[in-house]
């Protein structure tokens, strides 16, 4: 029987079956399997509205919602809003992975958002933040049908899980609906050559299936000197992105084939300076040789880089005054990571990639 859950978030009367009602003191424990992992900053309101979905609704501030599930895939749709008093609520699941980013209500307004996860480690984790969040009701359901989207980079890419540090596959499912999930098997300091060695494709191979995608970004680390993770633009780096083509390919699946994204480097004229070089030559040889779609994130960097500016795309980046973020105290001054802005807006342009080369069938699931 596929999974279904139902919660009802707030204080007053029972829900009606099959929802199960969840108070501002419900804490996750193993039995029952699911509540908020600290009651601390939860608080809960009951506007008396005729429907209790919508009258009824607890407020977590910088709190997680948790559920234990089976490994699988969950489509998740969440209602949040309040009769009387305007609302802005993000929520994240996963490793900072963001799904919505400060989705605003008027008083009296209600709004509800769906999207589709994967499970991978027996529990769904939703982080909910915001300067006004709610949440109302909560549908879990099993999506035996959809498509994931599985990601195999470096840095840029990654699930980063030191605020305000992101990559873009991290802000990557903000821009898809129902029915695409994404799988970040992408980590700091790989290259194309290192990520295969260290058995990481070997472990995106095990699950992908008929359907899915293999999306494929190398390139910063595959520049570095030492031996575990150099390549050689025109020899070694294509035959390690020809493997990844061909395993996704093997297994019916789709690769999508990813230029790095430029650093930001500067040059006096205001022009960005290409420090991938050949890369990103070899990565559209092998492209053109086996009829692999590409996305040209260096080209599309290059033009938002060098539209906003030298001093403007700072705010892209890892850079940060002493002081502004809590986790670096002494600031930081980082043109090769992004921050979360950044890692949206450049998930954005890869999410316009898509549109571009018309992928079926996710370019129907992209959001407007």
């Amino acid at each position: 029987m596929a999974i279904s859950l139902k919660f009802d978030f707030g204080i007053g009367n029972a829900p009606a079956s099959p929802y199960i009602q969840v108070l501002p003191t419900t804490l996750y424990s193993e039995v029952p399997g699911y509540g908020f992992e600290s009651a601390e900053r939860v608080s809960s309101r009951n506007r008396d509205e005729s429907d209790r979905l919508h009258g009824a609704f607890c407020i977590p501030l910088e709190a997680v919602f948790a559920v234990d599930l089976p490994n699988g895939l969950y489509t998740i749709t969440a209602t949040v809003g309040d009769a009387i008093a305007p609302t802005s609520t993000s929520l994240k699941y996963g490793v900072g992975r963001i799904v919505l980013h400060k989705v605003t209500t008027s008083a009296g307004q209600y709004a509800v958002h769906s999207f589709t996860v994967k499970v991978t480690d027996g529990c769904l984790r939703l982080a909910f933040s915001g300067i006004a969040p709610r949440i109302n009701a909560l549908c879990i359901d099993e999506a035996k049908q959809a498509t994931t989207i599985y990601l195999a980079g470096d840095s840029t890419v990654t699930d980063q899980d030191t605020f305000p540090y992101a990559g873009w596959g991290q802000m990557l499912p903000l821009y898809f609906k129902t029915d695409v999930a994404i799988d970040n098997h992408a980590m700091s300091g790989r290259s194309s050559k290192s990520f295969i060695d260290e058995g990481r494709l070997a472990a995106i191979v095990e699950q992908i299936k008929p359907g899915d995608d293999l999306w494929i970004q190398f390139g910063h680390n595959d520049e570095k000197p030492d031996a575990e993770r150099a390549t050689e633009p025109f020899g070694s780096y294509k035959e390690m992105l020809a493997v990844y083509v061909e395993e996704a390919r093997a297994r019916g699946a789709r690769p999508v084939l990813i230029t790095p994204m430029h650093r930001r480097k500067f040059d006096e004229h205001g022009r960005i300076i290409d420090t991938h070089g050949d890369y990103l030559l070899g990565m559209k040889e092998l492209a053109s040789e086996l009829a692999v779609p590409l996305i040209d994130l260096a080209a599309k960097s290059k033009t938002l880089y060098e539209v906003l500016g030298d001093e403007p795309s700072k705010a892209l980046f890892m850079w940060a005054y002493p002081g502004e973020f809590i986790h670096f105290p002494e600031g930081a001054k980082d043109d090769t990571h992004l921050q979360e802005h950044g890692g949206i807006v450049i998930a954005g342009l890869v999410a316009d990639g898509v549109r571009e080369l018309g992928l079926s069938p996710l370019s129907l699931y992209l959001k407007s």
